[in-house]
């Protein structure tokens, strides 16, 4: 995120773009992220961030001119619910109505297009033919090239310690390696952002919430076969191709808030059950790694993009930032710049949670 508003504001002229990243580009939560890119929500304003981000997504190589090895092999939602049902049909009219071209499924059709998932207890399934997977590694890379061919400076390493408003409409950013001064400051700090708000006075209620992803060994039934981004709604257990394996997970309703990285081995009876219920196969195929990372969890589910006065944020995606990127770079840049974005971003603003103007993303996991 922070890369993506980084390069469109340089892009479009600001002058003295800073970055300060307290690590190395992308070591937060992006590269731990499974990748996923798609339009398939239940808000009308990610499925409009979700379809412009894959548009922007498509010409990578060109703009900002990055190999991302994009595969837009279809996410695959199995749904084995009447309530999630009538649901995502509702959620395929609207994103039919935005031009996104997903569809319902029967399940037999869901079976034929991921011939991996056991079909007991389904009852439909959506899919959308351009939605995928990518590599977030190579995103973060080719915005932050681009950023800097535009003349913006990125600050690894450096830790941001207070920033204070000096009353002259200018914010002074202290950080270990020195001070900035700024009129305009961003916030794209995802898991860790509530504390930069406190530094400002800006409530931005984001926790950070564990995540969990692992690796299988190579599967030698995938040679050459197409397999879609597949999400086992009701459990929330997902898996999409990673070189000649897979790559997969799962949410965990008993995982708390915090700043944990560590891998749990807590989740892996629910993680089991829920693979031998819908992808049998797997537990006989070995595993090779994986990881932990953060989502950057709001109350409703649904980013924070706004501003208070010259301070903006962009944060609390709730497991959909790395694939919203594109276009909230587009959107935050137009923000700062004074200019009417492409969509209009007002309801996500941090102040709806006073006002009890909640606005909820169902299509999460």
């Amino acid at each position: 995120m922070g890369t993506s508003i980084a390069f469109h504001l340089a892009e479009a002229g600001v002058r003295d773009v800073v970055v300060v990243e307290r690590d190395d580009l992308g070591s937060g939560s992006t590269c731990k992220a499974a990748g996923g890119v798609r339009a398939q929500f239940s808000d009308e304003l990610n499925i409009r961030l979700g379809a412009r981000s894959i548009e922007l997504f498509q010409r990578f190589p060109q703009r900002p001119g990055q190999e991302i090895d994009l595969h837009q092999v279809g996410y695959l939602f199995l749904l084995s619910s009447d309530d999630d049902v009538t649901a995502f049909e509702r959620n395929v009219d609207l994103q039919n109505s935005l031009g996104v071209r997903s569809r319902m499924l029967t399940v037999e059709e869901a079976r034929r297009m991921s011939p991996l998932i056991e079909t007991d207890g389904l009852l439909a399934a959506t899919f959308s033919p351009d939605d995928g997977h990518c590599t977030p590694e190579s995103v973060v890379l080719g915005y932050a090239t681009a950023a800097r061919r535009f003349g913006a400076r990125l600050h690894t390493r450096t830790t941001v310690r207070s920033i204070v408003g000096t009353g002259s409409d200018t914010f002074r950013v202290e950080t270990d390696r020195g001070a900035v001064s700024t009129p305009n400051l961003v916030c794209a700090a995802g898991a860790w952002s509530r504390e930069i708000g406190e530094m400002v006075g800006v409530d931005l209620p984001v926790s950070p919430l564990r995540r969990q992803i692992m690796f299988t060994e190579a599967m030698l039934e995938l040679h050459d076969r197409v397999t879609p981004f597949t999400i086992d709604f009701g459990s929330t257990f997902y898996f999409h191709r990673e070189g000649r394996g897979l790559l997969f997970g799962m949410s965990d309703p008993d995982e708390t808030p915090g700043f944990k990285l560590d891998m749990s081995d807590a989740w892996l009876p629910r993680l089991t059950e829920a693979i031998g219920r819908r992808a049998p196969r797997l537990l006989d195929v070995g595993v090779r790694d994986g990881w932990a990372g953060l989502y950057e969890v709001t109350p409703d589910h649904n980013a924070l993009i706004g501003s208070a006065g010259r301070f903006f944020y962009a944060t609390g995606f709730s497991g959909h930032g790395f694939l919203q990127g594109p276009a909230v770079g587009e959107v935050v840049r137009d923000l700062v710049l004074g200019r009417e974005p492409f969509v209009d971003v007002s309801s996500l603003d941090a102040s709806r949670f006073a006002a009890d103007q909640a606005r909820p993303e169902l299509n999460c996991v």
